[in-house]
């Protein structure tokens, strides 16, 4: 266990995954690219431009999945209109890629290891999906920070400074009101200074239950974890890990079921 004072050195893993699975892509684009180009010959495309054709749907694969994983939070519709687009350029390059193999075999003299058309185009397919699934694991990598602030270290907000205590005596008829000052005190903890790394401080669970009652309701009128962050970002806070904002989301919603339940009685 590495002591406070000290860091751990950064890991290389992330380094090797995207290196890893670049050249894995690059491999299964080579694979697709040979079939693909023979596919676009025997179609009567020029023999000078048979290399676009592989280009325009093996590229338009990973293009289509870097715009699946930008569109992640838009509406539904554009979201279900690139699958769609996706699906096809997917269909398409895997239906070139078994029909390309098959007929190779049929034409093939039987020597040596002979494989049925159905074995053979299953193995042709792969060539194409570990395209669209090498870009897709690429893409989530390069997204994933290298070194994500700790969870724990978010969720968990500072403790509320107390005032030092004093020495002077205190009136025998001040000491009730004394222990009620001390007891808001402790239910109402100040906000927590902002560090000395100059970002915004996290927002305490009650600052985010209270901003969270004031966002503006998301889609059907329930209530969003994205706009309560926006709200939160907004007064200058951070809204912390990602666990604490939903578990106050859930009992934000849990409120507003409520009320419109007392509302329809």
């Amino acid at each position: 266990m590495s002591s406070p004072g000290t860091t751990a050195p950064p890991s290389a893993l992330p380094v090797l995954i995207r290196t890893g699975v670049a050249l894995l892509a690059m491999a299964a684009f080579a694979l697709s690219y040979d079939a693909l180009r023979q596919m676009a010959a025997a179609s009567h495309i020029h023999r000078v431009l048979t290399y676009a054709f592989p280009l325009v749907i093996d590229g338009f694969i990973a293009i289509g999945i870097g715009a699946l994983l930008v569109l992640r939070t838009a509406p539904l519709r554009p979201r279900l209109y690139v699958s769609a687009l996706v699906g096809t350029a997917t269909a398409t390059s895997i239906w070139a890629n078994v029909l390309h193999a098959v007929r190779l075999n049929q034409q093939t003299r039987r020597g040596g290891l002979a494989l049925d058309d159905i074995t053979v185009g299953v193995i042709s397919a792969i060539a194409p999906l570990a395209l669209a699934g090498a870009v897709h694991l690429y893409l989530l990598v390069q997204r994933r920070p290298a070194h994500p602030e700790p969870a724990a270290a978010e969720a968990t907000p500072p403790e509320p400074r107390t005032p030092p205590a004093t020495t002077e005596p205190v009136p025998a008829g001040d000491e009730a009101d004394e222990g009620d000052a001390s007891d808001e005190q402790v239910a109402d903890p100040e906000p927590p200074p902002a560090p000395e790394d100059g970002r915004p401080p996290i927002a305490t669970y009650e600052q985010v239950l209270a901003i969270g009652r004031t966002a503006r309701l998301g889609r059907d009128g329930r209530v969003s974890r994205r706009h309560m962050e926006t709200a939160i970002r907004d007064k200058g806070l951070r809204p912390g890990g990602r666990e604490r904002l939903e578990e106050a989301r859930a009992e934000l919603q849990t409120e507003l079921d409520q009320q419109l339940a007392k509302t329809a009685a």
